[in-house]
């Protein structure tokens, strides 16, 4: 079953859930209506495996939870649901009441960018993004070269910018103890 985006119906969460459920591609859901979420290319997905790996091995043991894009979030206060390309979870893992398939509670998002999705990872899914609570960190990681934008809550309504380029460039995510080496997340992409 495959949705289609139109600007003439809009649906209710609830209904948004139910044909989710039963669709074989995944769809967001803003302000009533839904949207295909296209397929990624091949650099896309590398860079979405090799962040997870990285961070795998960097909290493997350690009390957190790694998903990746077929994970749903929810955001409610703007009452958004999305599939980041990386998301950590400080365990437990909350889901959103009635459902067994929809988290609400990320300490890290990050997103691969690209030429369709750049503004709308920098603009309004950031600002749906920083409505939630838990949110700590949020990574914006280029798909075209090795380039980084960290941005880590400083308070309520602040966040602290750094940007990191270059295959020598290290990260050190602030929220949780992992440092990842750009080398590392752009292997088999980018050469040296």
């Amino acid at each position: 079953m495959t949705l289609a985006s139109s600007s003439f119906k809009t649906y209710t969460a609830d209904e948004y859930l139910a044909l989710e459920v039963e669709s074989d591609i995944r769809h967001e859901y803003r302000h009533g209506e839904i949207i295909p979420m296209t397929g990624g290319t091949p650099e896309h997905n590398k860079i979405a495996s090799a962040l997870n790996a990285l961070l795998w091995f960097a909290l493997r043991g350690k009390p957190y939870s790694l998903f990746i894009t077929d994970q749903r979030l929810w955001i409610p206060a703007v009452e958004v649901y999305t599939y980041p390309d990386g998301m950590v979870i400080a365990d437990p893992v909350e889901l959103k009441p009635g459902r067994k398939d929809t988290v609400t509670n990320p300490l890290l998002l990050a997103e691969v960018l690209s030429d369709s999705t750049e503004k709308y990872d920098r603009g309004d899914k950031f600002e749906a993004y920083r409505t939630l609570a838990t949110l700590q960190e949020y990574l914006l990681i280029d798909q075209y070269r090795p380039h980084v934008e960290q941005y880590v809550k400083q308070s309520e309504h602040q966040w602290l910018f750094t940007e990191y380029s270059g295959l020598d460039a290290r990260v050190q995510i602030s929220s949780l103890p992992v440092e990842l080496a750009l080398k590392d997340l752009y292997q088999g992409i980018v050469s040296a």
